[in-house]
C-alpha cells in the first residue's frame, strides 16, 4: 500500500481532512486501509462513490448490474448523456480511478444475491446501501449478520429520506426495525418511482459521513438510530428504536 505521508502531493490531496480534530495522519491511514463495498451505484451509489473516493478509502467495491439510462441522469451524477446504455460499474470504475489514482476500484457487473453475497461481503470491512430495493437490504442485512460487518443504510423516496447504522453485535439490524422484509421484489408505482434530485446527494453524504466516522472509531453513530431527513419542511430528525431479542435475523 502506498504511504501517502511520503509523498508530497497525497498529503496535499487529504490536507483539509489531515487538520480536522481526532483525524490527522493516523485517521486518513485508517481510511486508507479501508475497505468498503457499495451495492448499487445510482442515485445514492453516484455520490457515495464520489465522495468515498475523494476521501481516500483504500478498496472501493462497486455492485450494480444496470446500465444507465436517460432518467438517471437528473440524480446519478456519475453519468452523462453519451454513456446512455452503457454498464454503470465501467464508468464509475474509470471515473472513480481518474478522481482519485491512489483508491483500488473493484467492479462487480452483477446483482447481489443470496448466493453470491457471502463470498463477496466477506472480503470488505463494510456495507454501504446505494440500492432501491427491500429485497436487496434483506440480503445485505441478513449477510452482514452472520459475517459481523456494519451495513450503512440509506434510502429515498420524492422529498424524503433514511440513514441508520446496523451492526448486530452493537445494536438492532435492519429486520429489528422493518420485520418481515419481502424475498421477492415487486414493481414500484410511478409515485414510488418519484424523487428530487438533490435527496439522493443529501442521504448518501450523510452515509459517508457515518461510514468514516466509523471507520475512524469517532462515537455517536447511527446505531440503534433513524435519521428521517425531509426536504420539504425542511427538518431532521432521529427517531431510536431497540434490538428484538425475537428478531429472526439477529436475535
Amino acid at each position: 500500500m502506498k504511504d501517502f505521508t511520503n509523498d508530497s502531493r497525497g498529503l496535499e490531496r487529504y490536507s483539509r481532512h489531515l487538520t480536522l480534530p481526532s483525524w490527522g495522519k493516523k485517521g486518513q491511514k485508517k481510511i486508507k486501509a479501508a475497505s468498503i463495498l457499495l451495492v448499487g451505484v445510482g442515485g445514492l451509489g453516484s455520490p457515495i462513490s464520489l465522495y468515498l473516493a475523494g476521501a481516500g478509502v483504500g478498496r472501493l467495491g462497486l455492485m450494480d448490474d444496470d446500465h444507465v439510462s436517460v432518467s438517471n441522469l437528473p440524480r446519478q451524477v456519475l453519468y452523462s448523456t453519451d454513456e446512455v446504455g452503457q454498464s454503470k460499474v465501467g464508468i464509475a470504475q474509470k471515473r472513480l480511478t481518474r478522481l482519485n489514482p491512489d483508491v483500488e476500484v473493484l467492479a462487480f457487473s452483477e446483482r447481489l444475491t443470496d448466493e453470491n453475497a457471502p463470498e463477496i461481503i466477506k472480503d470488505f470491512d463494510l456495507v454501504l446501501d446505494g440500492t432501491d430495493n427491500m429485497v436487496t437490504r434483506r440480503i445485505i442485512n441478513q449477510t452482514c449478520v452472520r459475517l459481523d460487518k456494519p451495513y450503512i443504510f440509506g434510502a429515498v423516496n420524492r422529498f424524503d429520506g433514511q440513514v441508520s447504522v446496523f451492526h448486530a453485535s452493537r445494536g438492532p439490524c435492519l429486520e429489528c426495525l422493518f420485520p418481515d422484509l419481502p424475498e421477492e421484489e415487486r414493481e414500484k408505482t410511478e409515485e414510488e418511482l418519484a424523487i428530487l434530485n438533490t435527496v439522493p446527494a443529501i442521504i448518501g453524504a450523510l452515509q459517508v459521513t457515518e461510514a468514516l466516522k466509523l471507520i475512524l472509531g469517532m462515537a455517536d453513530l447511527l446505531v440503534g438510530r433513524l435519521l428521517l431527513f425531509n426536504a420539504l419542511e425542511p427538518s431532521i430528525q432521529c427517531i431510536q428504536f431497540q434490538k428484538k431479542d425475537d428478531c429472526k435475523v439477529c436475535g
